[in-house]
């Protein structure tokens, strides 16, 4: 039959591309290999004998990417013509530095160094040594990305400064519906060796995903995610085992993928516990957490589309750490139930529907004293515009229906139901020496309370931006965006004391629409033995809403209005991966933020303090070992109801060892972090005057993923 289609488009005409990977130890063929065309926005994976095929092609030149996880990836030009169809062959091998792919960038394949906006990505072997319960204890020290917490199990990721409703949390594409971004109490679990990769794309993302994005979007990505998936035959799927010391972690996860004809289904569990953890001095008692997950999907893919229905569930508990020895033992059990179907056709539209409910209680010494309930339907719907010379792109709707409720003594906002709806396009224009990108987006949201006035918010948020290459394997990237943000639930009906945040909350109906002009950009560089990025941005926001102290104490707590003003973020960001000696890695990275109010230059609350990273990777075919120095400077510029944090240093070993074989990689992992037991504190933290950071520990792990 393969070779029947293979005359009939040489008949026909149609332009084919056609290849093999390869592991460059064994000379054996590979599969479950990314393969991209960036200039297309196509992507593929291959099959069991390590091939893959772009059919019905466009003449003229293009690059082919060939990708897998721990692989070092190579890049190929090809010609193709009525008269030329190439074979490519691909001969991977283990190195440190990595090409990244993206779809959460443009909503398209295409590799960071072609993006326009700032993306980076951990994929699975990065994830396998990640032993965080959440979201921002896994991606915190990633460049210009810092961690949010008021304990461990609570963490969600800073993007540049932005915190809250200003950064959106997905998984494949879609909103988790979780409360993380209303409180600092609230987390955001994760199951890190469950994913096929984190993409976290830094700056304003409103274009595509929405007000809530206006600072930046983490996309957790699974192996279904939104057609970049193929059909299988046979079992692929991973295992992993992790344990520690100081804070008692265990865990496991496990997921398989059987595949027949067109059909695939998947099967994942998993979890992780903590006990309480130590400082370099002294433990912090209820600081422990638990998560489950579990899930199942039934895909269908076939040469029109593709279709994926899933279910997914988390349970777990994280408990707060005790402020004083004679306070309240809270802990706060959830439970998170989501429903998701996804399909399209290929190059044509794709569509998703997600439904979750989110759950749980904040429990006192055994009694229950409040409890939230958040249940949320969005859907998206995408239509590809067919290439057409240099012309690209796609446009789509996007609508949201949110029901919100809370009760008990922390309920201080009434129930809301929240409705949402936005128009978007993007546009792509592919020259010969530049890569034009322009869109824009109309939102429209609207709050109906139970009690209280109701309020509607419509605006515009529009961006243009050029990718410029500038030599092989470098490129400048500039772009410029207007973003819109209705204000947040919270933000317009909250009425009472807030625990979570430490503050009496007051909300204000009358508040108006957030809008940010933000520029970016970047110098990028990708070879073999030299990766490094660097970038710069400024965001001035207008009508920027933040809690300001009004003077009073009420419940105990510092009282808080929400209120309007001028800011501005500015910052840079970097990171560089170079080769000294083939078995010599050196590692850098840089990142700070200065944000502020225009009116009086006074510092935002919780900004993070500059960080520098120094690092070295020494390799020897499969064994690395990599030791780190992580240097933060004393944050002395703080909101007026903040107190300053000491500079520190901390150190990190990480060593190991990977085997890769054809149908199996291996990774074994050691990492003993903070090895100096330094005594610091998070600035970021909300009980960072109470509780220090984590001192000295190992954690070690084992992952397997088969195919």
């Amino acid at each position: 039959m393969y070779h029947f289609i293979l005359l009939a488009a040489n008949l026909l005409g149609i332009n084919t591309l056609e290849g093999t990977v390869t592991l460059e130890s064994t000379g054996k063929p590979l599969h479950h290999v990314t393969v991209v065309l960036p200039q297309l926005n196509k992507s593929t994976e291959t099959d069991d004998d390590g091939k893959f095929r772009f059919p019905a092609l466009p003449e003229g030149e293009y690059d082919v990417l060939a990708q897998s996880a721990g692989l070092a990836d190579v890049r190929k030009k090809v010609l193709i013509t009525k008269d030329n169809k190439p074979t490519v062959s691909f001969s991977l091998r283990l190195s440190p530095i990595r090409q990244e792919i993206t779809v959460t960038a443009s909503g398209k394949v295409e590799t960071t160094l072609e993006a326009i906006n700032s993306v980076s990505t951990l994929d699975t072997l990065d994830l396998a040594v990640k032993t965080g319960t959440s979201l921002g204890e896994v991606l915190d020290g990633q460049p210009g990305v810092s961690k949010r917490s008021f304990g461990p199990g609570t963490g969600r990721p800073v993007l540049r400064g932005f915190d809250g409703d200003r950064v959106l949390i997905m998984q494949d594409g879609v909103r988790t519906g979780t409360l993380s971004s209303q409180s600092g109490d609230h987390g955001e679990p994760v199951d890190p060796q469950s994913l096929e990769r984190i993409e976290v794309v830094r700056g304003p993302a409103t274009l595509l995903y929405g007000s809530n994005a206006i600072g930046g979007v983490v996309n957790m990505i699974s192996d279904h995610h939104a057609g970049q998936a193929a059909a299988h035959d046979g079992v692929h799927g991973y295992l992993s085992a992790m344990g520690g010391s100081n804070n008692g972690l265990h865990g496991g996860s496990a997921g398989v993928s059987a595949g027949s004809g067109a059909w695939v289904m998947r099967l994942n569990t998993g979890g992780q516990r903590t006990s309480d953890y130590r400082t370099a001095r002294e433990r912090i008692d209820n600081s422990g957490s638990r998560g489950l997950t579990g899930g199942v999907s039934l895909s269908r893919y076939d040469a029109r589309g593709w279709f994926t229905a899933a279910y997914n569930t988390q349970h777990g508990t994280y408990q707060i750490p005790l402020l004083e020895p004679d306070s309240e033992r809270v802990r706060l059990p959830f439970t998170r139930q989501n429903i998701r179907v996804t399909g399209g056709l290929h190059d044509t539209l794709n569509f998703s529907l997600n439904y979750s409910n989110w759950e749980h209680n904040e429990v006192a010494n055994g009694e229950v004293e409040n409890q939230f309930f958040n249940k949320q339907l969005d859907y998206r719907l995408v239509v590809e515009q067919k290439r057409k010379g240099a012309f690209s792109g796609s446009f789509g709707v996007w609508g949201l229906k949110r029901d919100y409720e809370a009760v008990g003594a922390e309920a201080i906002t009434p129930p809301v139901s929240q409705k949402s709806f936005a128009v978007f396009g993007v546009e792509s224009i592919q020259l010969e020496r530049m890569k034009l990108q322009f869109g824009g987006r109309l939102e429209d949201t609207r709050y109906s309370p139970e009690t209280g006035k109701a309020r509607a918010f419509t605006g515009f948020s529009g961006s243009a931006g050029a990718n410029v290459p500038l030599w092989r394997g470098g490129a400048f990237v500039a772009s410029y965006s207007h973003s819109f943000r209705a204000p947040a639930l919270e933000e317009l009906y909250a009425l009472g004391p807030h625990v979570g945040n430490l503050t009496y909350e007051i909300g204000d109906t009358n508040l108006r629409g957030e809008r940010s002009n933000g520029f970016d950009t970047s110098i990028r560089h990708t070879t073999a033995r030299l990766k490094a990025e660097a970038n710069w941005f400024l965001y001035r926001l207008n009508q920027y809403v933040f809690l300001a102290p009004t003077g009073e104490i009420e419940d105990g707590l510092i009282a808080a209005r929400y209120s309007q003003s001028n800011a501005r973020y500015m910052g840079f960001d970097s990171k560089l991966q170079a080769a000294l000696h083939p078995m010599l890695w050196l590692n850098l990275g840089f990142d700070m933020v200065d944000a502020q109010l225009r009116v009086n230059n006074t510092p935002l609350p919780r900004i993070p303090p500059g960080r520098g990273r120094v690092g070295l990777d020494f390799r020897y075919k499969a064994f690395s070992l990599a030791p780190e120095l992580v240097l933060a400077r004393r944050q002395t510029l703080v909101f007026p109801t903040e107190t300053q944090t000491a500079g520190y240093a901390t150190a990190n070993v990480r060593a190991s060892y990977t085997l890769a074989r054809q149908h199996t990689v291996h990774l074994f992992s050691v990492n003993w972090f903070n090895a100096n037991n330094a005594y610091y504190r998070n600035h970021l933290s909300f009980i960072k005057d109470a509780a220090a950071e984590i001192g000295r520990g190992v954690a070690v792990s084992y992952n397997l993923r088969f195919f």
